[in-house]
């Protein structure tokens, strides 16, 4: 889909123009006014849509009316809504092209924009019959810039969303480095078995033991032109979680091709760097591997040597993601980074706490939590502080090793917090679990259900 921008829109040739309409108040075009609101008493509330022909009475085709809540609450999330309910009922209706023009003094184009792509999106690659797609949407008044912004943060989305509705099939651990090494503006480095192996990270080694599938260490480095900060984002990179020898039921691992949604994330982010050009040196790391159940794989009751020689005592291998992201954090603190953000589909107890809603944020920084938080709501996404207290900790303990992998089954996600905790060291430190936001199952919001791209936003908006 093409994204363009005009200063007038109404006199336009096109199929359809989009128009808004705020709770109590007429439109800019009387021919709408007078069949939506006085003919049929459409009252603009946030959400609805009125389909209007004109019958030649303006350039268009066809009016559609989104409405737009209250003046009050209106803000750059809600016209992010708005397009993206809009770009859906222009699918619906089978339309190849639109204007789009709200009336806004502000520029919200990035957010417009945004919302464009998100309500055009869909993952039919593996189907016969093809979503429907609009071939040009135009805005009315916003920059280029705005504009161009918007389709950047809406490409980084697109990408990890599909990678992460891949099936495990393709989106290997070998396949993601693959991807990793082709980004462009970025510098890759990616350590085999043996490699990982010399390096001492024998938490991960572990988990990986039991698939075909190698393991991949991928580790990229962007450089801005005058960087004021170090920062090193990590992804959970799963590929694919059966729970290993303490298998999942059936039900439950449907959806595990996404227990790489945070690789997903971090690959989506990396991408868009080289475009946005921010003032920073970000690191993006990923330990990809499978948790498979085989004769090799690891076995509750084994005792593992992280990177920074902790031990920990195996209780349950479906504990593995923070495993994995134990040796990751031990290689981030290594890089002498100013700040280390993990993001990970990480406990099933995130997602009872806080749903699909929210995902939830710890750490040891407070002012850097609250600026994630903030960079969150201004993005359109949801972080929920979680407790990280010391009391915790005391169902980790182990009688054999330094901590078990896993505690109570009581604050499951802040214990989670707690463990990763140990691997970190004299760095600020932020840990995003996406458990119950990375994937839906069934449409919220301006989203579909599948993959959502959960963390891409908040990181580019934070990192820029």
């Amino acid at each position: 889909m093409k994204i363009k921008v005009s200063q007038e829109v109404k006199n336009t040739p096109t199929e359809v123009l989009v128009i808004g309409q705020f709770e109590g108040e007429k439109t800019s075009l009387e021919l709408a006014n007078t069949y939506a609101i006085e003919k049929d008493g459409f009252e603009g509330k946030f959400g609805q849509t009125y389909l209007l022909h004109t019958f030649g009475k303006i350039p268009a085709d066809k009016i559609l009316i989104i409405g737009l809540g209250k003046k009050e609450e209106f803000d750059a999330n809600k016209i992010r809504e708005a397009v993206a309910k809009s770009i859906k009922k222009l699918k619906q209706i089978k339309a190849k092209n639109a204007c789009i023009d709200f009336d806004i003094n502000c520029d919200y184009g990035k957010s417009a924009a945004l919302g464009a792509m998100i309500g055009d999106y869909a993952f039919d690659k593996y189907k016969s019959e093809k979503a429907h797609r609009l071939e040009e949407i135009t805005f009315a008044k916003f920059s280029e810039k705005e504009i161009n912004e918007g389709i950047i943060f809406g490409d980084a989305m697109k990408f990890t969303r599909d990678l992460a509705n891949e099936p495990a099939q393709y989106a290997t651990p070998s396949k993601l480095a693959e991807i990793a090494e082709n980004i462009e503006g970025i510098t890759t480095k990616i350590y085999d078995k043996d490699a990982i192996e010399r390096m001492g990270m024998g938490a991960y080694l572990a988990v990986a033991q039991g698939s075909i599938q190698a393991p991949k260490f991928i580790h990229m480095k962007y450089t801005g032109k005058n960087p004021k900060r170090k920062i090193a984002i990590i992804g959970k990179g799963i590929c694919f979680d059966s729970g290993g020898l303490d298998i999942k039921p059936a039900s439950s691992m449907l959806t595990m091709k996404d227990d790489m949604s945070g690789a997903a994330c971090i690959l989506g982010v990396m991408q868009a760097l080289n475009k946005l050009q921010p003032d920073a040196e970000i690191h993006g790391i990923i330990a990809a591997c499978e948790n498979m159940p085989s004769g090799s794989s690891y076995k509750p009751g084994d005792i593992l040597t992280a990177k920074n020689g902790k031990t920990i005592e195996v209780d349950n291998t479906d504990a593995e993601g923070r495993l994995t992201l134990a040796d990751a954090l031990c290689f981030a603190c290594e890089l002498g980074v100013d700040e280390v953000i993990d993001v990970a589909t990480l406990t099933g107890a995130c997602v009872v706490a806080l749903g699909t809603i929210a995902s939830g944020i710890m750490g040891n920084n407070e002012d850097m939590i609250s600026r994630l938080i903030s960079t969150a709501k201004d993005s359109g996404e949801t972080f929920w502080q979680l407790p990280m207290f010391s009391e915790y900790k005391d169902s980790l303990k182990s009688e054999v090793a330094d901590m078990k992998n896993t505690g109570s089954r009581f604050g499951g996600a802040s214990t989670a917090g707690v463990f990763l905790q140990e691997f970190v060291k004299d760095v600020k430190w932020s840990h995003i679990d996406i458990a119950g936001t990375a994937y839906l199952e069934k449409p919220q919001k301006e989203l579909i259900a599948g993959a959502t791209g959960a963390g891409v936003r908040t990181l580019l908006n934070y990192l820029k």
